[in-house]
């Protein structure tokens, strides 16, 4: 890509991007993401948020009555942006579209998360008040990438010869 300094995988509509091995562990340590949704009025809205990864998809676990839900239901098209804290240059973005919003293991999921990102067992009860759990709606929200991005040329991975599959 003339004139810039980051390497874009685009997926073809039936296929997904795939998350190269070298950044897959930002998506499974305990760094905070960026996601970014659409409002209704059509003006981008960012959170901080927890992120998992599936090997395929993205995961972001939340509650159907926050602002990032409902702009995810009413428009799928989102953007994460996850910075490594130990090198700023280093970073992957991966647009992407929800496929699922999805109750099914929610609770599990932010209790998975809890753990990871603050060492503590439970999100409703460490984290949150347990109350709070019967006042809301959690959902894990799967998010198929489409366009992959990553950092500065000087950190991509090595080129994948025909049939590798590491990515």
């Amino acid at each position: 890509m003339p004139g810039t300094n980051s390497t874009a995988l685009t997926a073809s509509p039936l296929t997904p991007a795939v998350i190269p091995v070298s950044h897959r562990d930002l998506l499974v340590r305990p760094v905070f993401a960026i996601l970014s949704t659409l409002m209704p009025g059509g003006q981008p809205q960012s959170s901080l948020v927890w992120v998992d990864y599936d090997g395929t998809d993205l995961l972001i676990n939340t509650t159907l009555e926050r602002q990032k839900a409902k702009n995810m239901v009413a428009d799928p098209r989102v953007t994460v942006l996850v910075v490594d804290p130990a090198d700023t240059s280093r970073f992957i973005e991966v647009r992407g579209r929800v496929t699922s919003i999805s109750e099914e293991g929610a609770t599990a999921h932010a209790d998975k998360l809890s753990q990871r990102y603050t060492g503590k067992p439970h999100f409703y009860g460490d984290i949150y008040p347990p109350q709070r759990q019967t006042q809301e709606t959690r959902v894990i929200v799967k998010i198929c990438p489409v366009k992959v991005t990553l950092d500065a040329f000087f950190n991509q991975p090595e080129p994948l010869s025909a049939g590798d599959t590491r990515r």
